[in-house]
């Protein structure tokens, strides 16, 4: 995992500048389209240009099943990630029909389910085991698998770039996976389980309170473990979030801007920047979900989503809507004009 801790791409510092000067002489008042704003001069710096633009976004979706869900805090049964699975490929699942409209790239990373799944279009097998263990019982990972789930990740960055990509988005699919994304955040932020926990895909009160005190004896369990965010990964997480994290540190090492998507995402994104805090650099931030710990992880990441829709799917949809802003703050960016070149007085 060596490689994981290698220097991300530096940004270009005259591009930003050069970025921030163009939009002080836009026709407008300064600072009135907000984050609209930002994201150019951030796209700027990334893409080492003062005229920066999204042409050709990458979606990876990383599926994998966890074996805490056989302690029932989930809504849904395992047998629904290959399932999920099958959807993307058909076309039919949420992030299928945004990929399309935003004219994505989409690809699906089977990182290992519960349930064989047979080959299908658009889905690259790289199944390390049929799911974790359960974090209850022992460690969700072993090292080893650990690492291969971050070259998973590495992989499909690799891949993104080969084919032009400019933006990459990470989703994910796994029933169960927002309670080993929850007692990530818990242990990487010191923060009570109860704070953070939410229904996921649905459940009640009554499991969600079960729910809580599953994370918390887990994290009991292996806390003489959890030294490093990686041990943490390892012990507490799971093949997709895993191979999210790997994406990510692979993306800001080549200088390939990434948009991160919700609750899932972000935990692998904080255990990212908490391993390589160089990775933060790339990142930006698409929508803030519904899972009440996601404001935590926010925060700790000094982001600031750029969507509140309400939205909890997972799969990167949130990000998937996203791209549609990323791209118009770029059009403005570049095609608004200056006062000079409109003949209006800036003072």
């Amino acid at each position: 995992m060596n490689w994981t801790l290698a220097s991300s791409a530096i940004l270009c510092t005259a591009s930003r500048e050069a970025a921030i000067a163009r939009q002080a002489v836009l026709t407008k008042p300064a600072g009135s389209l907000g984050q609209l704003e930002s994201i150019a001069v951030q796209l700027a710096a990334m893409q080492g240009t003062d005229a920066p633009s999204i042409q050709r976004p990458y979606i990876a979706i990383f599926a994998g099943d966890h074996g805490i869900a056989a302690e029932g805090v989930s809504a849904f049964p395992q047998v629904v990630t290959g399932e999920m699975i099958r959807n993307f490929a058909r076309g039919g699942a949420a992030i299928s029909v945004l990929a399309k409209a935003q004219n994505a790239l989409l690809h699906v990373y089977n990182c290992g389910t519960a349930y064989p799944i047979e080959p299908l279009t658009g889905v690259t097998d790289r199944s390390i085991a049929a799911g974790t263990f359960n974090f209850l019982q022992q460690a969700a990972m072993t090292e080893t698998q650990c690492s291969q789930a971050l070259a998973i990740g590495k992989e499909a960055v690799e891949n993104a770039l080969a084919q032009g990509c400019d933006l990459f988005i990470a989703g994910e699919m796994g029933i169960a996976n927002t309670t080993p994304a929850t007692a990530i955040a818990s242990t990487l932020l010191s923060v009570d389980p109860a704070q953070i926990t939410g229904r996921g895909t649905g459940i009640d009160d009554a499991v969600l309170a079960h729910k809580i005190e599953v994370i918390r004896q887990g994290i009991e369990r292996h806390q003489i473990a959890l030294t490093s965010p990686l041990r943490t990964l390892q012990y507490l997480g799971g093949f997709e979030i895993a191979a999210i994290a790997g994406a990510y540190i692979a993306a800001a090492q080549a200088g390939l801007p990434i948009l991160i998507d919700g609750f899932i995402s972000s935990a692998a994104a904080l255990v990212a920047v908490k391993h390589n805090p160089s990775v933060r650099d790339w990142m930006l931030f698409a929508h803030a979900s519904a899972e009440p710990g996601h404001a935590t992880m926010m925060q700790a990441l000094a982001a600031k989503p750029l969507l509140d829709l309400g939205m909890r799917l997972g799969e990167g949809s949130g990000a998937g809507v996203a791209i549609s802003l990323l791209r118009l703050a770029c059009d403005l960016h570049n095609q608004m004009a200056t006062f000079a070149d409109a003949g209006i007085s800036n003072n």
